[in-house]
């Protein structure tokens, strides 16, 4: 075990959780104050992800993000800033023509899908190491891709996080680490428990972990109800953890929780019943080696 594991808290999503939760933030101010809220409870990183605000459609609107990352950055808040780049990745075939892209396609270039970090340059944003079914559509993000974009984000300072949600995907993570693109220490997110991808079990996060390079952080999370069992098994691993109202409504079964705030508070105490203890945000740069640190 960590001596201090990392909380990360993703507050939104871009998923169609919009009314099914009162609590799910839709404007930049509300993504905004649920991040700072989700530092004040105990987490060192926020994921961000923004939506329309009259709609809660995702997002890649330039301005949210902008709002978003000036909100937190005003309030005083030390929470470490994560910005997607899972944005613009999604393909649907055609029914006449699968060449085609039908209704619900939003497949961007390299350079729009990390224009925002570009812009902004947040310490940390994702980088989603590869292609699968994802429900009904494709998530489409090939080798070319995540070069193009992963070598853009090297050159703002930003670190990506490498999102990984089956073995594939792990070892092509680690093909980008070996030719340079990734700054040490790397830091992966295993992704457990989306269709069709890596189920939410301890063996089949161990069996992720194990495939680490030498020297790299990582982090995972389960989706819905097995959010919290993954947080533990996580921090019993060696790894850094994640929750939040983008993978998980409910604080215990049948409970919605009442904000992001609160799965963090619950995580923070697995985290100490375990016998570690949770990480700053300082401490997370440090660890991490963002930007500025030795």
């Amino acid at each position: 075990m960590r001596e201090k594991v990392i909380v990360t808290c993703a507050v939104t999503g871009g998923g169609d959780t919009v009314g099914k939760h009162p609590a799910i933030p839709v404007t930049p101010e509300q993504i905004a104050t649920a991040a700072i809220e989700a530092g004040e409870a105990g987490a060192a990183i926020a994921h961000i992800h923004v939506r329309h605000p009259e709609t809660g459609a995702p997002s890649m609107e330039l301005a949210y993000y902008r709002e978003v990352v000036e909100r937190i950055r005003a309030s005083g808040s030390r929470i470490v800033i994560n910005l997607t780049c899972g944005a613009g990745g999604r393909y649907v075939p055609s029914d006449n023509d699968p060449r085609q892209p039908a209704a619900g396609t939003t497949v961007a270039t390299p350079d729009d899908r990390v224009s925002h970090v570009v812009e902004l340059k947040p310490e940390v944003c994702s980088l989603d190491c590869g292609t699968m079914n994802m429900g009904d559509y494709v998530f489409m993000n090939t080798p070319a891709h995540l070069r193009r974009m992963a070598e853009q984000i090297r050159a703002v300072g930003t670190k990506p996080e490498l999102e990984v949600f089956d073995i594939g995907h792990v070892r092509l993570a680690r093909r980008l680490v070996d030719d340079g693109l990734i700054a040490d220490p790397p830091l992966f997110q295993i992704v457990l428990g989306v269709a069709w991808a890596l189920p939410a079990t301890p063996e089949a996060m161990a069996y992720a972990a194990g495939l680490m390079p030498e020297g790299a952080h990582w982090a995972s999370f389960g989706i819905g109800r097995m959010q919290f069992p993954m947080v533990a098994q996580a921090v019993l691993l060696g790894g850094h953890v994640r929750v939040g109202l983008e993978d998980n409504l409910y604080i215990a079964k049948g409970e919605l929780a009442r904000d992001n705030a609160q799965l963090v508070e619950k995580a923070v105490k697995i985290v100490r019943l375990l016998g570690a203890e949770t990480a700053s945000p300082d401490d997370a740069r440090r660890e991490l080696k963002l930007r500025g640190q030795p």
